[in-house]
């Protein structure tokens, strides 16, 4: 069992930075692919970013590359994405998520744990 607990949204303005965080419970962290997703108002829950169990392995949905980074530290249980150049588009409640049995993955189907979500605001 895992349980995530996600932190560090906000309301910022359009161009800042946020840097959200997903702390997991368990010694097992280091075994499962990390993901962030995210789901806007009347808006069904999408892919932001996924990174392998070691790191090694990232992939982003094409608007926020080279904006956003995904980065885990093991040791600390925790995962990390790094939201910079933001854009009112960006607006959602952001989930963490975790998952085995493969590299990583854009697909909700494929995670097993989810957080409970960070709600972040982008004004214009």
């Amino acid at each position: 069992q895992v349980q995530l607990v996600e932190s560090g949204g906000g309301l910022v303005q359009a161009g800042s930075s946020l840097r959200l965080s997903c702390a997991a419970s368990g010694r097992t962290f280091s075994s499962y692919f990390m993901g962030w997703f995210r789901q806007a108002p009347r808006k069904e829950r999408e892919f932001v970013a996924t990174i392998s169990w070691g790191g090694g392995s990232k992939n982003y949905r094409d608007s926020v590359k080279g904006r956003f980074t995904i980065s885990r530290d093991n040791a600390k249980n925790t995962v990390y994405l790094q939201m910079n150049s933001l854009k009112p588009e960006d607006t959602a409640v952001y989930y963490c998520a975790a998952g085995k049995e493969m590299l990583f993955s854009h697909y909700t189907r494929d995670y097993d744990y989810w957080g409970q979500g960070t709600q972040v605001t982008v004004s214009s």
